[in-house]
């Protein structure tokens, strides 16, 4: 049998790449006769610059602020005049301890000075891959790194953070930097989330970043009276566009200030690995993450490989740290089901080997 092994990290544990790797060695313990091929995505989080940038490309460093202005040495890739960046590196919730989380005043400056960086190598694409974030500000600090103004009432910058935006008054794209309206910049999303409501960014993903019953509904206030001034100042109205809400708003900053377009994160990554023409040698697709929920069936990786496996006709297998969903279709496994929370956690690597093992002896 030919099995395409195809996960996304568990987060915290194990990257892609060492997930697909701890189920190809218990794949061939449980059955050795087996052609097994590597195809290691990710979604538009953390993981996504390397699968994008590959070994035909090369990583840049630079010293940028980081959520709530510290400085930090984040990484952006090339690839021939395709530039990635990736906006955890500098904005990202793991730069963060659980005490310093605070989506109030945490700021996606840093990104915007990342993509600068790209820009300046004279890149045609930039891809921005939004997840992952500390951030909650719409945007509002990438453009303004990238030389956009956001004025108070009294023609004041406003200050950073997603709670400032409650003071915001006007919108001056005139200075921002004349290499955006040359590039094309495509956000890679891996959530549709719209920007504000009970499924917003805010209500969603704001508890996680530290964000406190009564800062979501200032947070979500503050979102929405961005949107309204970008309709007014700029003529745009995407507060309901999907995935307007994904990195806190980010985004929605991208389509509104940089002329962005927004793709699913998994589907970019699978174009960039021919996914598709590695499906049509498969028989079966084996694909995971650390968190099997509901969200993983909103644009992340085991969405979209489940997906085109089973529109190819393929059995589909789903390898999970936890898990608390079972797409129709696919047979899931998880590890702390089989083998309890405390190894999940502290021994992720040969415990997947050994449940990548049992379901390849337990296979038909």
């Amino acid at each position: 049998m030919r099995v395409l092994v195809a996960p996304d990290k568990f987060r915290g544990t194990l990257t892609a790449l060492q997930a697909a790797e701890a189920i190809e060695r218990g794949w061939r313990r449980g059955r050795p006769h087996d052609e097994i091929e590597l195809a290691p995505l990710a979604d538009g989080g953390e993981g996504t610059l390397e699968a994008l940038v590959g070994s035909s490309g090369r990583i840049e460093r630079r010293r940028v602020h980081g959520p709530l202005g510290d400085p930090v040495e984040a990484a952006f890739g090339l690839a021939g005049e395709i530039a990635v960046v990736e906006m955890a590196r500098a904005s990202g919730l793991a730069l963060l301890s659980p005490s310093r989380r605070a989506p109030l005043r945490t700021s996606t400056r840093g990104t915007g000075e990342l993509m600068a960086e790209a820009l300046g190598e004279g890149v045609r694409r930039l891809l921005v891959c939004i997840g992952g974030s500390a951030t909650n500000d719409g945007g509002v600090g990438m453009a303004s790194a990238l030389g956009a103004r956001f004025l108070d009432d009294r023609r004041r910058q406003v200050r950073d953070g997603g709670g400032a935006l409650l003071h915001l008054a006007g919108i001056d794209l005139s200075g921002l930097d004349p290499r955006i309206s040359t590039t094309q910049v495509i956000g890679v999303t891996d959530v549709d989330n719209r920007l504000t409501g009970p499924h917003g960014t805010s209500a969603t993903f704001g508890p996680q970043k530290g964000a406190s019953a009564d800062d979501v509904v200032v947070l979500d206030r503050a979102l929405a009276h961005l949107a309204a001034i970008v309709s007014r100042d700029l003529g745009v109205d995407l507060s309901d566009e999907p995935g307007a809400g994904a990195a806190g708003g980010l985004g929605f900053g991208l389509m509104a200030f940089c002329g962005a377009g927004l793709r699913p994160g998994v589907e970019v990554v699978m174009e960039a690995v021919g996914f598709e023409e590695r499906l049509r040698r498969a028989d079966l697709v084996i694909t995971g993450e650390g968190s099997l929920d509901e969200q993983s069936l909103r644009g992340k990786v085991v969405a979209g490989a489940l997906r085109e496996a089973q529109r190819a006709g393929h059995p589909v297998a789903i390898l999970a740290g936890r898990a608390t969903v079972a797409p129709e279709g696919a047979t899931v496994r998880s590890l702390v089901e089989r083998f309890g929370e405390d190894r999940a956690m502290n021994d992720p690597r040969r415990a997947l080997e050994d449940l990548a093992e049992e379901l390849a002896r337990a296979w038909p």
